[in-house]
């Protein structure tokens, strides 16, 4: 049985994947654990784009640096729909597609399958290519499928500060 950090210690950004598709079954489950992930106020402001289509992933291909995987969610976020915090106008979208994105990652570890969450890449474009409509905004790319034999960790996403350096007790 995973415990969470383990699960968590486990993940990684893979850039290398086998060419097998993702069983229907299990991708269901990513876009579920998306569907039930906490957003501010519940409003739920995201919507999911699956891209499996050999069209599709040619196109997605395009737009950012990793390439061969068989499986790709795009994250939208849909701001009108988001939570504003009242006191400084801070909409919540961000924080929310971040929320779902985490969680869908987590849920494609648990399954056994391996994953990269893209953020460089130019909406505009994503949005052309995939004719996304006004008022919805691509935040986050998740590509997802089996590893290649060869994918590992890279250091530079695995090394972490000691809690130390990052926790700071009552005030700064």
């Amino acid at each position: 049985m995973n415990d969470f950090l383990s699960l968590a210690q486990k993940r990684y950004a893979v850039r290398s994947y086998l060419p097998k598709p993702v069983e229907a079954e299990k991708l269901e489950r990513i876009l579920e654990a998306g569907r039930i992930a906490p957003t501010a106020k519940n409003n739920q402001p995201h919507k999911f784009l699956v891209v499996q289509r050999t069209e599709g992933l040619e196109k997605l291909s395009k737009c950012t640096n990793v390439q061969g995987y068989p499986l790709a969610i795009i994250v939208c976020g849909v701001p009108s729909e988001a939570w504003v915090r009242p006191y400084d106008g801070k909409g919540m979208v961000d924080t929310d597609t971040a929320i779902v994105a985490t969680h869908m990652l987590l849920e494609a570890a648990d399954l056994g399958l391996g994953s990269c969450w893209m953020t460089r890449f130019d909406p505009s474009v994503v949005r052309e290519l995939f004719r996304i409509t006004e008022g919805i905004e691509p935040e986050h790319i998740l590509s997802i499928g089996y590893a290649a034999e060869n994918a590992h960790p890279s250091e530079r996403h695995t090394s972490r500060k000691p809690l130390a350096a990052l926790v700071v007790e009552e005030s700064f």
